[in-house]
C-alpha cells in the first residue's frame, strides 16, 4: 500500500521534528536575519508553531476556503520581511524563490527523518509519493514548482549540498537560542522545553549544534537512540485523536477565524 503525505502529516509526533525545522531554516543567514528584524517569534513561539502547522494542515487536509484563508495569512506575514543590502549584512526578501525552497525543504526532510524513526523505512513508492505532495507546500504559495528538486535523489544531492555548507550567523543564532532558552514564558511551556531541546539537539547535524551552543556527547547520544526507540514502540499504538489532537485543534481553530470572519460580513448584508 502506498502511504502518502496525508497519511503521516496529521502525527503528533511529527512536532518532535519542530524545532530541527525551525533552527535548519534560522541557519540559512537570509532566513536568519529576516526573523531577527521582523518577527517577535521569541516571544511568541507557540502562536508561530500554530501558524505554520496550521497552514501546513490546511494545504493538506483542509477545504479550498481554508487553504486560501492561510495562504492569505502567510503573503501578509511575509510583505515586511525585506530590506535591501546595508554596510555590513546582504538583503533578504521573504518572497525570495531560493529561501521559500529551503523553508519547504526542511519541513519535508524533517517530516520523513521523524517517520522513518517511528515507524520504519518508507518504500520507494511512498517515499515517492510523499516527495511530490510535499511541493504543494511551497507551490501554493510562490514556490515556482520547478524550482521543487525533480525527485528524491536531486533532493538529496541539494540537500546535502546547502548542509554541508550551512553555518549559522549571529542573527540566527540569537534567535534560535531565545526559542531554546527561553527568559519570561509560561510554566508550561519552561517544562517541555528541556525535552524539546533535547530532541532538536538530538536531530540536528553536528555542526548546527555548535553554531547554536546545543552540547552533545556519546552519552546523550544513547539517551537520545534509547528515546527514539521507546518511542516507535510506544506512540504507534496510542489511539488516533491523541495522535491526531493538535492537527484537529489547528483546523478547528481556523475554522472559528473563518466563521467569525463571516459574521461582520452578513449583518452588513443584512442592513437595509
Amino acid at each position: 500500500m502506498v502511504r502518502r503525505m496525508a497519511d503521516y502529516g496529521a502525527e503528533g509526533i511529527l512536532l518532535a521534528g519542530a524545532g530541527r525545522a525551525l533552527l535548519l531554516q534560522l541557519a540559512d543567514p537570509a532566513v536568519g536575519r529576516g526573523v531577527h528584524e521582523h518577527s517577535t517569534y521569541a516571544g511568541r513561539t507557540i502562536n508561530r508553531l500554530m501558524g505554520t502547522l496550521t497552514y501546513v494542515y490546511a494545504v493538506v487536509y483542509g477545504t479550498e476556503e481554508q487553504v486560501k484563508a492561510v495562504r492569505r495569512k502567510v503573503n501578509r506575514a511575509h510583505v515586511p520581511v525585506r530590506r535591501g543590502d546595508n554596510d555590513t549584512t546582504p538583503g533578504y526578501n521573504a518572497y525570495d524563490p531560493q529561501l521559500q525552497l529551503w523553508v519547504v525543504a526542511t519541513l519535508y526532510d524533517t517530516a520523513v527523518t521523524i517517520i522513518e524513526k517511528i515507524y520504519g523505512p518508507l518504500d520507494d513508492e511512498s517515499a515517492d509519493a510523499m516527495y511530490r505532495d510535499y511541493a504543494r507546500i511551497g507551490t501554493v504559495l510562490q514556490l515556482p514548482p520547478g524550482l521543487w528538486p525533480e525527485d528524491r535523489a536531486a533532493f538529496r544531492r541539494y540537500w546535502d549540498g546547502r548542509i554541508a555548507t550551512l553555518r549559522a550567523e549571529d542573527e540566527g543564532v540569537l534567535v534560535g537560542r531565545g526559542l531554546l532558552y527561553p527568559k519570561h514564558t509560561a510554566l508550561w511551556y519552561r517544562v517541555i522545553i528541556p525535552p524539546a531541546r533535547f530532541l532538536t539537539a538530538g536531530f540536528l547535524p553536528e555542526q548546527l549544534r555548535k553554531d547554536f551552543g546545543l552540547p552533545w556527547n556519546e552519552r546523550r547520544q544513547r539517551r537520545f537512540d534509547r528515546t527514539l526507540r521507546v518511542l516507535a514502540v510506544v506512540y504507534p499504538k496510542l489511539p488516533r485523536a491523541i495522535r491526531h489532537w493538535f492537527k484537529d485543534y489547528c483546523l478547528s481553530e481556523l475554522d472559528k477565524e473563518l466563521r467569525e470572519n463571516r459574521e461582520p460580513v452578513r449583518r452588513r448584508a443584512s442592513l437595509p
